[in-house]
This record gives structure tokens, sequence and C-alpha cells, in this order.
């Protein structure tokens, strides 16, 4: 790989990050919130942080002219705090912590024609509902064909949310032979009842913004039908303790996201 190269898809990857952190930087404060994992009956240490480390598993399936579905698994797969990594003792040894997650979004910017590896497309979520599920062990997960799936063991609900508003964007990179899927968004987030030990400090954050940049080596286009998988990508969720980002904030992001696609688009001229 040239040098050219690696700066070009470092500067895409930049920009990216850029362009939804722009969109969310009013909400997402990065507040401090405890989970008493021993609370609901896990084997694990207590755990303060205000970042959690996902990675995703995912199918994405194309439907009609601009719409798609995606169904999936966020493993939990860390914590941070201010930055720096915490001890969560017994996290995917003795118990795990994941997200089964379902949704619906469309394009508004390109059609499920369009081929995401040359040219830039992006759109909005219209839908997604969510299970926070505690499991006793490890938890893996893995894909039967493009289906994601998980085996683990007892589990246990501890709290459920839906969707309040989200954007995504596909970008080409790899001289137009690959793209990096990312998307963010604001959930609500509501305790299961009789689990609120496991969120030590009562009233317990009631929202949470998620944000994914998946690497190339992660995404598997489904060349029949113009999905695509994730495995194993990356991505967290922090919880808020403001409102959630106004109708303002994603023309923002929207406009954060119409850059890319100009970068995209001299790129490929000078290509």
């Amino acid at each position: 790989m040239t040098q050219a190269r690696t700066r070009r898809i470092a500067l895409n990857r930049t920009l990216v990050a850029a362009a939804l952190a722009a969109g969310f930087s009013a909400a997402s404060a990065l507040p401090v919130f405890t989970f008493n994992p021993g609370a609901v009956g896990l084997t694990g240490t207590s755990i303060t942080a205000d970042n959690l480390l996902l990675s995703n598993f995912l199918n994405v399936t194309a439907v009609g002219a601009t719409g798609s579905t995606e169904t999936g698994f966020l493993s939990v797969t860390g914590f941070q705090l201010g930055g720096s990594n915490v001890d969560a003792g017994g996290l995917n040894t003795t118990y795990s912590l994941y997200f089964r997650f379902d949704g619906a979004a469309h394009l508004t910017t390109g059609t499920n024609a369009t081929d995401p590896r040359t040219t830039l497309t992006a759109g909005v979520l219209d839908s997604a509902t969510f299970s926070l599920i505690a499991a006793a062990g490890n938890s893996t997960f893995g894909f039967s064909g493009t289906t994601p799936t998980v085996s683990s063991g007892a589990t246990q609900v501890l709290a459920t949310g839906s969707l309040v508003n989200g954007t995504f964007v596909n970008l080409p990179t790899n001289n137009n032979t690959a793209f990096v899927p990312s998307a963010e968004a604001s959930v609500t987030f509501n305790q299961a009842a009789g689990k609120e030990g496991f969120f030590a400090a009562q009233p317990f954050y009631n929202l949470a913004s998620t944000a994914f940049t998946n690497t190339v080596s992660t995404v598997t286009p489904i060349p029949a039908g113009g999905g695509y998988t994730v495995a194993n990508g990356g991505g967290n969720l922090n919880f808020l303790a403001s409102p959630i980002p106004e109708p303002e904030t994603y023309a923002l992001l929207m406009a954060g996201l119409g850059i890319l696609g100009l970068v995209a688009r001299r790129q490929k001229n000078a290509g």
C-alpha cells in the first residue's frame, strides 16, 4: 500500500469520525455510571465507567429501492473511564453482556442499486428496538449463513429501548473496492423490572447514544440483494445526561456527511 493511499484512508476515517461526532457532541457528555453484576446473580466486580466498548455482528438486508432492515448483536467487550480502560473483573469469562437489536432504515443519498464501494450513500434510521442481555459465562458470536447468531449460558434481560433518531453513511475506500459503514443514534434506555440493582445509582439514565465505524476487514457485501454483514465491527455506547439532539443537530451531521461525499468524489476524479 502506497503512503498516499494510506494517508487517504486515514483521512477518510478521520472525516467520518468528525462528521458523526459533530452531530452528537452536545449530547454525549459521557456521564459516569456504575454497573453491579453481583446484584443480579452474576459473578463479577462492580464497574464504574463512562463508555461501553462494543463489537457488532449484524446483517443488513436491502428492501425495495431505498429501504433496509438490520438485525444482530452488540457484544460488550470492555469499559472506559476518562478515555482509559477499566478493569471489569469477570466480563466475558464468568459472565457476558450484549445487546440484541432489530431495526429499519432508508437511504436519502443513493439507492439500493448504488454501489457503496464507488459512490457515497447515506440515510436515516427509521426504527430500532433492543434488549440488553446478561449471560452466564462467555457468549460467542458468529453467523449461520448471513444470520447473526449467539451461543451463551443462562440469560436475563437487564434493559430494553428503542430508537429516538439516527443516521448512517457508507463511505467508499480502498480505491473504490470496499466501503466503510458508519452509524450513530440516540435511543431510549429502560431498566427491566427487578433488575434495577445492576444499575447501581438510581435514578439511572433513560437515554443513550451509540456510534459505529466498521473497518473494511469486518464488512462482507452480499451480492444477491445488495445488503452486507459486519463481523466483529467496532463501536461504543454512552449514556446521556442531557436532552437528545434536536433536528438542527442532525442537519449539522448531514452537512458533515455532505463534506464526506465531496471528498469521496474528488478522490474518485483524482484516481
